[in-house]
């Protein structure tokens, strides 16, 4: 039998569209709360309301939640481009292709990393939801390079909490479009959920504090190579922080990058690499770094802005 909750709506979300309201008391997401209200499990003083219905404060809610959904599971699936870079009896560190998500989630079928390390045999940790055990941070599925799993339970703790207090390094490259000014900086603007799609992220005034350090290694006619270090790691942080400059990364057609310079650089993708990462190892706090090449997607577009096509 499915949940529900009941509740007077809050002032804090009166005059808001009902499934952005709902979305934030309930922490469901925007699409998750539009599809419940479009099929009647969400009424307004006993009467059943359309997704973008505005809410009044003290008026009283009821929601029929989503039925629970089934539990992910972690198939072993061989990935042929995933490298391990370095592993040891508590991490183990590989080299991601795109298309490769970190851990299985709802909506996602594809390869992923936790499933390519079971294929090859590999032992992780497992500490966290069953569906990511081991996992201490993600990159997105069209971000490739370099990312740690923790295999021991220690060495799970000792990361999880290292990328919580920002004792990490991660550094990436990344291609954007034109030239920045100043060509090294900080940018700090907070971020969260699009207004408009359950799957984008924007600069917005009750985001979540997002910052962003970058330096220009290269510059070229039409773009910019830089060097980023992220202080925050929030969903397509540098993508987001990027755009709203308008200087999106190359081939990112999501956060509004050129179609046609893209097709002239050979991208399907936005030119965003984890190029490095730095921290202390678990087992004795020695520090350790690893790092990526440029996948050949991306090294492709690099040699054509430098025959100084674009």
């Amino acid at each position: 039998m499915r949940e529900s909750r009941s509740m007077p709506v809050p002032d804090g979300v009166d005059g808001m569209r009902l499934d952005a309201a709902v979305a934030r008391i309930l922490g469901l997401s925007r699409t998750v709360a539009a599809a419940l209200a479009e099929d009647g499990d969400i009424t307004v003083d006993g009467v059943a309301v359309g997704k973008s219905h505005k809410l009044t404060a003290g008026s009283w809610l009821d929601v029929v939640l989503p039925a629970p959904a089934e539990p992910l599971r972690v198939e072993p699936t061989p990935v042929e481009n995933l490298s391990v870079i370095y592993h040891d009896s508590d991490i183990v560190v590989v080299d991601k292709p795109i298309g490769v998500a970190a851990h299985p989630s709802q909506g996602w079928s594809g390869p992923t990393v936790v499933g390519a390390l079971a294929a090859a045999g590999y032992r992780v940790s497992t500490s966290g939801a069953a569906e990511r055990q081991g996992i201490v941070s993600r990159l997105d599925v069209g971000t490739s390079g370099v990312m740690v799993v923790a295999v021991s339970e220690h060495a799970y703790s000792v990361l999880k909490r290292a990328f919580r207090d920002r004792e990490v390094d991660k550094g990436y490259h990344a291609l954007v479009q034109g030239h920045l000014d100043p060509p090294e900086g900080t940018v700090e603007a907070p971020i969260g959920r699009h207004r408009s799609s359950d799957w984008k992220f924007a600069v917005t005034a009750n985001g979540k504090p997002s910052v962003t350090h970058y330096e220009t290694l290269e510059m070229f006619a039409s773009a910019s190579l830089l060097d980023i270090h992220l202080e925050t790691g929030r969903t397509h942080q540098i993508r987001v922080h990027f755009s709203a400059l308008h200087h999106p990364c190359c081939g990112d057609l999501t956060y509004g990058a050129d179609p046609v310079l893209a097709k002239r650089l050979g991208l399907e993708r936005q030119w965003l690499h984890a190029r490095s990462l730095s921290f202390a190892h678990p087992a004795d706090g020695r520090q350790v770094s690893f790092t990526s090449p440029y996948p050949d997607d991306l090294q492709h577009a690099l040699d054509v802005l430098r025959e100084g096509q674009w």
